[in-house]
């Protein structure tokens, strides 16, 4: 859930942001300033108490043009901080969006603003923030934190058999149930990859060791694992096959 600050100097299209933010279920709050002044104010009160404090920002939503300090100085001035909100710009003016990116903008949101651009931008944004607060995995630790009603509890990796894509997230499958992670799987993907896990479909994540059964069927692979089947992607039907060889020694 992301804790939002629109910053706009005209006031209606100020309030036109936030209803549209607010309107979003991946926004906890969405709070707005009338200028660059006092968004600087705000946005250091907050570096300042920490991300976890309830009044932390994690992205700031910055027109370019107003009054005084412009959205772009707003930015170059944030990128002196240690540990600045995301930013993305929402401009009536194109001309600006490659040095918006060269600030490291997350996106660039064209005024009018429609409500489903708004909604991919927002989505950009809790891609990265997931990234930022994702648990840490060491390949050398055996274990991966996952949260079991408010208590986090420690899943040897060696008992996965596979991981499924979930938006954000992955769920890790073993022998005995399932875990929601905050991870993405192209993340367990390139951090697991020396512990023999390999990528079989844009959504699924194996443990090649726990691979039971090879099967094709007109034309079509899959696999099993446990009482799994998991359907193979053509574009990774040829590198399973010769792992799967190379590991029976064929």
């Amino acid at each position: 859930m992301l804790r939002v600050l629109a910053v706009d100097d005209e006031e209606p299209a100020l309030e036109e942001l936030l209803y549209l933010l607010r309107a979003d279920p991946r926004i906890r709050s969405a709070e707005g300033a009338t200028g660059a002044t006092e968004a600087l104010r705000r946005i250091g009160g907050a570096v300042e108490v920490g991300p976890d404090d309830p009044s932390a920002i994690d992205v700031v939503f910055l027109d370019i043009h107003m009054a005084g300090l412009t959205g772009l100085d707003v930015a170059q001035l944030l990128a002196g901080f240690a540990a600045p909100p995301l930013i993305v710009f929402v401009t009536a003016h194109e001309g600006f969006a490659v040095h918006a990116f060269d600030l490291k903008a997350v996106d660039y949101v064209l005024k009018p603003v429609r409500r489903e651009r708004l909604a991919e931008a927002v989505r950009r944004v809790a891609e990265q923030v997931g990234d930022r607060s994702a648990p840490v995995l060491d390949t050398a630790s055996d274990q991966i934190p996952v949260e079991l009603g408010g208590v986090t509890r420690f899943i040897p990796i060696d008992d996965i058999t596979y991981a499924e894509a979930q938006g954000d997230y992955a769920r890790l499958h073993t022998a005995t149930g399932s875990h929601l992670v905050r991870v993405p799987l192209t993340t367990l993907e390139e951090r697991w990859r020396t512990r023999g896990f390999v990528r079989i479909h844009r959504r699924h994540l194996v443990a090649l060791g726990r691979i039971d059964e090879l099967r094709l069927d007109a034309g079509s692979m899959s696999v099993r694992v446990g009482t799994a089947e998991l359907a193979v992607s053509r574009r990774h039907a040829r590198a399973l096959r010769d792992l799967l060889m190379r590991r029976t020694g064929r």
